[in-house]
């Protein structure tokens, strides 16, 4: 069917609507070009992290294949790659602007592809960190609080028992059980932090962001200036959002804290507001500290801040500076804002540390 396009583009678009399932799809478009051109071979190869991998192919190996690009709105996400139908036969220029042709119309299918197996990756982590939240939540109440909590109601008991026949064994029961009762309450503070900083219902992000600051910065071996810069922001952002900022801001200060040696770090929050129609919160954190090692791996909290990132559609990127010092740029997407939704907050910019 080489001399007829408009046919098996059109046999194309048929097998790949009636396709249901999402993995089916690869499979149904390197069968469909193999039968259609008479090749000996048809395969996809999908880009993963810079390497290609092959997702789904027919027919057996070609030494050799033709390699045409799957491109989608100019961005790489794949190959096709093609046997000839016997050895040394090249396609002519017929069967290349039908490839063109097939390749374009494939690269707009293996997008819709990756999107879903990310949007199925991203489910799943998802559901597994919820699950594990429970789990954790769970342990610390019923192993920590619990007992705790059953203790202190015996030691109540007990002391009410010695009121009256013996006074400062009560009062020396009752002083301990206000001790406990202190601990219990710190210890219900701890598991309230962990799962949504209070601060931010508090202050609101650039605040509690602001307060974070001072705090590392007290922590720093160093001498370290922070500096937080938000202006004309909203005092309350969608919880997720403000979440995924204040954990990456944290990670990151820590970082510098920690291994950067830097004197000087700045934190820049920015609200980007089209004519109300779409928004995004970028996060910014740069140090002037030693950069990052070239021969670093990417440990648990480098990869936490580009899960929290991607967790709602946004990026993370993490590089060393030419000039010297680590970036960390994140962009988080938002619902729309409308105008009056922003509000200036009384210090837009806060200095920390001893250069203040």
């Amino acid at each position: 069917q080489r001399d007829e396009p408009y046919a098996v583009l059109s046999k194309l678009g048929q097998r790949l609507e009636a396709t249901l399932a999402p993995e089916a799809v690869l499979s149904t478009i390197v069968q469909t070009v193999r039968e259609a051109l008479k090749l000996s071979y048809a395969a996809i190869a999908l880009q993963r992290s810079e390497k290609l991998a092959i997702a789904a192919e027919v027919g057996a190996p070609a030494s050799d294949p033709l390699r045409l690009p799957l491109m989608y709105q100019g961005e790489p996400v794949g190959e096709l790659l093609l046997g000839s139908r016997a050895v040394g036969e090249v396609f002519s220029p017929a069967d290349r602007r039908l490839l063109d042709d097939l390749a374009r119309q494939a690269g707009v299918a293996v997008h819709a592809v990756r999107l879903t197996a990310d949007l199925q990756r991203s489910r799943l982590r998802l559901v597994t960190a919820r699950e594990e939240e429970r789990r954790r939540l769970r342990r610390d109440l019923h192993d920590g609080l619990g007992p705790e909590l059953a203790s202190m109601t015996l030691q109540a008991e007990a002391a009410r028992d010695y009121l009256t026949a013996d006074p400062s064994r009560s009062d020396a029961l009752l002083a301990d059980l206000t001790a406990q009762l202190q601990a219990a309450t710190a210890e219900i503070r701890r598991l309230v932090y962990e799962l949504r900083p209070p601060a931010l219902d508090d202050l609101g992000l650039a605040a509690a962001l602001r307060t974070l600051a001072a705090r590392y910065d007290q922590e720093a071996p160093d001498a370290l200036s922070v500096v937080v810069e938000a202006s004309a922001f909203p005092r309350s952002l969608p919880a997720a959002a403000e979440v995924a900022a204040y954990r990456i801001c944290q990670e990151a200060l820590t970082n510098v804290v920690r291994h950067a040696r830097a004197r000087h770090c700045t934190l820049e929050l920015v609200l980007a507001n089209e004519n109300g129609r779409s928004a995004a919160l970028s996060v910014e954190i740069r140090d002037d500290g030693c950069g990052l090692p070239v021969d670093r791996r990417a440990g648990v909290g480098l990869a936490s801040m580009r899960e929290r990132a991607a967790e709602l559609g946004g990026t993370c990127l993490i590089e060393s500076v030419p000039t010297g010092g680590t970036r960390v740029m994140a962009i988080l997407p938002l619902p729309s804002l409308t105008p009056s939704a922003v509000e200036n907050e009384p210090s837009p910019e806060l200095t920390v540390g001893p250069t203040a």
